[in-house]
């Protein structure tokens, strides 16, 4: 029975969600192990366990010596699962209601120097259609900080050349006014001039960055043209979408953004998601006082 209800939470993930088949072998890899631990320790199926086999279960997980980010993963995954069973009425109550996340430590995400970003940008050959909309989509994202869906979401109508505005629609419906800075306005208007409509080949689009056959184009096929830069680039740290909207976030506070002006242009609700770049405006602090302050 364990096996089969499994097996339906992942088809749900699946069909609902669309995650990634590596995603997917991680949650069934999960539950597996948990149902495997709940049969044999303490003779019970998942659909009957309690809170304290719950518990009992990561504690053994810690005891194996089981990292803090995995220990998250697997009350992830306990959490996500009898959600789907109680709503499915599989349970009679969802035994992790009052499971708490582990703390896992903040950690600044991956980045790159100004010198990598430029050698991105310039690794797209804008002499090419294909090049030149990645070079205009490059500048946008770095001179934005878009998430990678926000970016491939651009709508023409939310951009005003005129103005050096776009309006972006975020995480939650939320939307965000940002300003594109003068390179990317360049960029933008000459891909919109010379590349868009042959890309699209006489097919009709409303986004901006439409792929060729008039569609949104996935954040996997930005991902990929990305490292297939990055790489002619050579850039050997792994590079992604992302990693330029932390690079973004990073010159900004390096130039002497204030954090709160940061938060904004990101769309985070909250500040504390922004506060994982404090250190970078702290090492920025630090350099400023060593350079003029005569005790430094």
């Amino acid at each position: 029975m364990s096996d089969a209800l499994i097996d339906r939470f992942c088809d749900h993930l699946w069909l609902e969600d669309g995650l990634a088949p590596n995603t997917l072998a991680a949650y069934r890899r999960d539950l597996s192990a948990y149902a495997g631990w709940l049969a044999h320790e303490r003779r019970v199926n998942v659909e009957d366990a309690s809170a304290s086999d719950l518990q009992a279960w990561l504690a053994v997980c810690l005891a194996r010596r089981k990292s803090a980010k995995s220990a998250a993963r697997y009350t992830s995954s306990l959490k996500r699962f009898y959600r789907f069973l109680a709503r499915e009425g599989l349970v009679g109550a969802d035994p992790t209601q009052n499971l708490d996340h582990p703390k896992l430590p903040r950690s600044l995400p991956k980045s790159l120097s100004e010198a990598e970003v430029e050698a991105l940008l310039d690794a797209a050959d804008d002499a090419s259609n294909l090049g030149l909309r990645d070079r205009a989509m490059l500048e946008t994202i770095y001179a934005t900080g878009l998430r990678v869906s926000e970016l491939v979401g651009l709508k023409l109508l939310h951009l005003d050349l005129r103005a050096g505005m776009a309006r972006v629609t975020g995480k939650g419906g939320k939307d965000r006014v940002v300003p594109l800075g003068e390179v990317a306005l360049e960029w933008i208007g000459r891909y919109l001039r010379e590349a868009r409509s042959d890309l699209l080949a006489g097919r009709q689009s409303d986004l901006v960055f439409a792929s060729p056959r008039a569609g949104a184009l996935t954040r996997q096929a930005f991902w990929h043209r990305i490292k297939l830069l990055a790489r002619k680039a050579g850039i050997r740290t792994p590079v992604s979408p992302h990693t330029l909207r932390h690079a973004f976030a990073t010159h900004l506070l390096n130039h002497g953004a204030d954090l709160r002006v940061v938060q904004l242009l990101l769309g985070h609700a909250d500040i504390s998601t922004t506060q994982i770049y404090t250190h970078v405006a702290k090492e920025r602090l630090k350099r400023l006082h060593a350079q003029h302050h005569p005790r430094g």
